[in-house]
């Protein structure tokens, strides 16, 4: 399947499920009590599909390895302050699994990529 659209890449739309699981968490935790926390944590999750789109749009090889490393850097950010909540009681350890499970995939999903674009360069 060719991609014409940032639409079509299963890692975009896996982020997307990324954040709508997000948002819930916190919605129905005791996350939503912890303002700075639960705001720092859905600034890294929305920065995840925005730089996957943002890269893609920019239509060139490197500006999308770019902004790829830089969703890397938020899916980083991401998993350290799930961590954090985890420690702080704020989630459960089956609500963390779960969602660092899917943080971890993704993360490989998008590294693979980035190894993909660096190959097909040279």
């Amino acid at each position: 399947m060719k991609v014409i659209k940032v639409e079509d890449f299963e890692i975009w739309k896996e982020s997307i499920e990324l954040v709508v699981l997000v948002y819930n968490l916190i919605k129905n935790t005791d996350l939503k009590r912890d303002f700075v926390l639960s705001e720092q944590i859905k600034k890294s999750v929305i920065s995840i599909p925005s730089n996957i789109a943002e890269g893609f749009e920019r239509n060139n090889n490197n500006e999308f390895k770019h902004f790829l490393n830089i969703a890397k850097g938020s899916i980083g950010e991401l998993r350290t302050q799930v961590y954090i909540a985890l420690r702080l009681e704020l989630i459960n350890k089956h609500q963390f699994d779960e969602l660092n499970n899917k943080i971890i995939r993704l993360s490989s999903k998008i590294s693979n990529l980035i190894t993909y674009l660096r190959k097909k360069q040279k």
